[in-house]
């Protein structure tokens, strides 16, 4: 079978890494990729979002199975595209159609399916331009800290929390009235904030069978101890010791069966992943968000712990057919650390050569933001490397990973030195 991967980040390289793994995987090709996917498979230098050229790549190099990484594409509409083109209504794809998307495309749209369907999440209420007056009039009455969020997709910066009435009000306006996110704040939700502990739970679904696959944390700022500005993650960690399996269990009972039979009530197929965002409030989940893809870095501790065939799995989700497949997990833990460019998240330099990766013994280094040149493998991101290192102890996978990121070498490298440490230190 020949595989594409679209995407060029650490989740992706992962994908990567493990479907070439896989004796049905005959051709693997990424698009665009980067410097580590280029070490299992071709990259093709097509950018996501182009669809005639996707679609024209999967003609040229006879694709089997596709499998979607990003959220935009998928927002956007890249499978209705496809599978209204000539000679591609049979592929083979991992991912939902634009309608299932909105459960991350939309948080209006998210909000009011959990609603619907019953799913424990924070209260909220939706407001746009015309209803702005009555948005701020909300605001004078709600609880503090009050969660503001963009409908649309925004970069991964359109949630604020404000901790006053006032800096609630701002963000609300520069939302609706300065457009400070174009479109993706045409609508914003006003979200109550929930105190407790968060994680994420992924499911992998064909639309009617469901597998619930490891769970992980992550750690979003960009400083130790949870300081400072948010980023596209820090790093993570997979089990979460936290989730016990009496909890997990209310997640599928409370969260991911309504959520499934929420989709085949409105008739949508969903194929693929859907990420749920869960805080954990007295021993109970409740969902923040829904992605409709996995996460990024939790992607490089989840598939590190899955010992099936990641191919089968992928084919199985295509064709409707995931009842007929088991999913096997390592006990093991996993811990992943991010190595950032100096100035991230804010301006940062690209360019910068990486020495120090042909050292790592037992220890996965998912390329998040690198490109090929002259030999060697450069910074072309903000997030760099995931150093992804397992053991039999979360103590261990911990210290595996911390002292692979130190030694990992190019200029301006920023990591934190705590990733895994508040789950060490947990007790209930």
């Amino acid at each position: 079978m020949n595989i594409l991967i679209l995407g060029s980040g650490g989740r992706e390289h992962a994908f990567a890494w493990k479907l070439a793994q896989s004796p049905l995987c005959d051709s693997l090709f990424v698009a665009p990729g980067n410097a580590g996917t280029a070490q299992v498979a071709t990259n093709l230098s097509i950018g996501y979002n182009d669809f005639s050229a996707i679609a024209n790549a999967i003609r040229e190099y006879k694709i089997d199975l596709l499998l979607v990484g990003p959220e935009e594409p998928l927002v956007k509409g890249i499978v209705d595209f496809l599978h209204k083109q000539r000679g591609l209504a049979s592929l083979r794809i991992v991912g939902p159609d634009a309608k299932g998307a909105q459960l991350e495309g939309s948080k209006d749209f998210s909000k009011q399916f959990m609603h619907r369907y019953g799913i424990p999440a924070a209260v909220s209420q939706t407001f746009t331009i015309d209803t702005l007056e009555d948005g701020l009039a909300y605001l004078e009455k709600h609880t503090l800290p009050v969660v503001i969020k963009a409908d649309g997709l925004a970069a991964g910066k359109g949630v604020i929390i404000a901790e006053t009435v006032a800096e609630a009000q701002t963000a609300v306006r520069d939302m609706l009235d300065g457009q400070r996110f174009g479109e993706a704040g045409s609508k914003v939700v006003i979200e109550q904030f929930l105190r407790g502990i968060e994680l994420s739970v992924f499911v992998l679904t064909d639309g009617v069978n469901y597998k619930i696959l490891p769970e992980a944390k992550d750690y979003k700022r960009i400083g130790d101890g949870d300081t400072g500005p948010n980023t596209g993650g820090m790093g993570a960690v997979s089990p979460v010791v936290f989730a016990n399996k009496a909890f997990l269990q209310k997640v599928e009972d409370k969260v991911v069966k309504p959520t499934l039979a929420g989709l085949q009530q409105e008739g949508i197929a969903y194929k693929g992943f859907i990420f749920v965002g869960l805080m954990k409030v007295n021993n109970e989940p409740y969902v923040i968000e829904y992605n409709a893809r996995m996460g990024d870095p939790e992607t490089e501790v989840v598939l590190p712990r899955i010992q099936s065939d990641f191919a089968e799995l992928m084919i199985a989700t295509a064709e409707g057919k995931l009842g007929n497949v088991t999913i096997q997990v390592s006990p093991q833990t996993a811990v992943t650390t991010m190595l950032v460019s100096g100035g991230y998240p804010g301006d940062y330099e690209t360019g910068k050569i990486i020495s120090e990766l042909e050292r790592l013994d037992d220890i996965m280094a998912f390329h998040a933001g690198t490109l090929q040149k002259d030999g060697h493998a450069l910074t072309n991101g903000g997030r760099v490397l995931a150093i992804t290192a397992q053991a039999n102890s979360l103590e261990n996978a911990v210290r595996k990973s911390q002292e692979a990121a130190r030694m990992v070498q190019f200029d301006g490298k920023q990591y934190r030195k705590d990733i895994g440490l508040d789950l060490i230190r947990y007790s209930d």
